[in-house]
């Protein structure tokens, strides 16, 4: 079993040098392409559905030679009516070969991801053939440690450091992310590169991680791709990416490849599903893209997935739940959309 690839990037996700990185990733993805976008760094944002469902017009447009199928996954916040540990919300990541996620609050995006369904799904996609990407707030919420980005740039707190999702920790690499490295939008008034914080700042926190870390600082429209195939990266952009083994930097423009041996050991976990709880990692193991066209639901589950949506705009959550059963006793998975609900065989 081959492991996905992972992209980090420093920004611009909906850029030119973005769409770019993403026209890469898919390139070895099998068609027809599924995607899904995640909500839940933005979740706490009353208009979480539009900042999601802003990439996926980009990557629509930008990947309509491809024809991808885009699903918004709505996993906004845990015990709430669109959870990440609801399985109906979070159904398409079993079945996409692509998972994004991005813009939002690092520290709000490990809360709410923290041993959730979506991120042990997520995580086993990958290790499934999954390619995985992440941008902004989730590029920071996705390493071994974290910064808190928000509450050191814009509340004031003093500079703290706490545990991130630490997606590497079961391939034995403590890696932690920072985008933003080179910012400039503070000009010559305040130093707001590192991720908004500045230098100074960043020293301080990089005191504050375990000598055994690496810490992948971004510049702004600047990617690195994991290839674990081949096991080494490779730098996408216009800039550069900065690899900081105590908080002493090296250099690698875009361009340029880097072998995994740079970043630590990066073993493959072993057993592959280490760390995943085994019910997720046998959803993921037996779930099977369905192709365009291959099958169409017949009637009566159309018209019971149309009661269950009635059901659900009027808050009926029982009843919507009894529709679900039914829906899958039939042989069909519903999952939600902005637009409305999409059919799965399965």
């Amino acid at each position: 079993m081959t492991l996905g690839q992972i992209a980090f990037l420093g920004s611009g996700e909906t850029s030119l040098a973005g769409g770019r990185i993403f026209e890469t990733l898919v390139q070895s993805l099998p068609r027809p392409l599924r995607i899904s976008i995640l909500e839940t760094p933005a979740g706490f944002e009353l208009n979480s559905s539009q900042v999601a469902g802003r990439v996926g017009e980009f990557l629509s447009n930008r990947l309509q030679n491809y024809n991808p199928k885009l699903d918004v996954i709505p996993a906004r916040r845990k015990n709430g009516p669109f959870s990440p540990d609801d399985m109906e919300v979070c159904a398409p990541l079993l079945t996409s070969h692509m998972i994004f996620m991005g813009p939002g609050s690092p520290t709000y995006a490990i809360r709410q991801l923290q041993d959730s369904l979506a991120w042990n799904i997520i995580r086993a996609r990958h290790r499934h053939g999954a390619t995985l990407v992440f941008a902004s707030a989730a590029t920071v919420a996705v390493g071994a440690w974290a910064l808190p980005v928000y509450e050191i740039f814009k509340v004031g707190q003093d500079v703290y450091s706490l545990p991130g999702l630490d997606f590497f920790k079961d391939f034995d690499t403590p890696l932690s992310f920072l985008p933003h490295w080179n910012n400039a939008e503070g000009g010559q008034d305040v130093d707001t590169s590192r991720c908004f914080i500045g230098m100074d700042r960043f020293d301080e926190w990089c005191a504050m991680l375990p000598e055994e870390n690496t810490t992948i600082g971004l510049d702004e429209h600047t990617g690195i791709i994991l290839d674990f195939e081949k096991r080494s990266c490779r730098t996408l952009g216009v800039s550069s990416v900065h690899l900081v083994r105590k908080c002493n930097p090296s250099v690698f423009p875009a361009g340029s490849d880097i072998s995994f041996n740079e970043l630590g050991v990066m073993s493959t976990p072993d057993p592959l599903n280490q760390g995943i709880p085994q019910d997720v990692w046998d959803m993921c193991q037996s779930a099977v893209p369905v192709s365009a066209g291959e099958e169409h639901p017949s009637p009566e589950v159309v018209a019971l997935a149309d009661e269950r949506r009635s059901a659900r705009l009027r808050k009926d959550w029982q009843a919507a739940d009894e529709f679900r059963r039914k829906i899958s006793a039939l042989g069909w998975t519903v999952q939600d959309t902005p637009d409305g609900y999409n059919l799965v065989k399965g």
